[in-house]
């Protein structure tokens, strides 16, 4: 019963995004936003395992983040399938995250010394389709979907 229950609450809180509509094709870039910058974190990943495999100088934080953002982009991807699906919480997610993620890698990047300048370039062009996703979120067409939620 408790899951019919969560089924219900969870439909009521859905609105319909036509796959034409300008909301929907905004929603297919954005997942496409988000399938690119998974493939670049990976290729970055990529890059600092070839570096580090050929004795080249590889810090903790280079690690740590060429693991972590790959990860980031699915769970991203995810959010945005589900805000194409119409969830108000996908979407606003989404819409927050896209704004907050690149100025804090790139922030973090400008920290003198953390890294070198060819990884933190190759976060900023990782950062390129998640800012393509902060400006289609916040359309006129695609705020308008959601706000009928409210």
């Amino acid at each position: 019963m408790e899951t019919h229950t969560n089924n219900v609450t969870a439909a009521s809180s859905a609105v319909r995004i036509a796959a034409g509509s300008p909301a929907g094709t905004a929603f297919a870039t954005v997942r496409r936003c988000f399938a690119l910058y998974g493939a670049l974190a990976a290729a970055g990943l990529g890059t600092v395992v070839v570096l580090a495999g050929t004795g080249h100088p590889v810090n903790a934080f280079m690690w740590i983040r060429a693991v972590l953002l790959p990860l980031v982009a699915v769970v991203l991807h995810r959010q945005a399938v589900a805000a194409s699906r119409g969830a108000r919480r996908a979407y606003e997610r989404v819409s927050q995250v896209s704004v907050i993620l690149p100025v804090a890698i790139i922030g973090v990047d400008l920290i003198p010394g953390i890294c070198p300048p060819w990884y933190a370039a190759t976060q900023i062009v990782c950062m390129l389709p998640v800012t393509a996703v902060a400006v289609l979120a916040r359309r006129s067409a695609v705020r308008a979907a959601f706000a009928q939620q409210r």
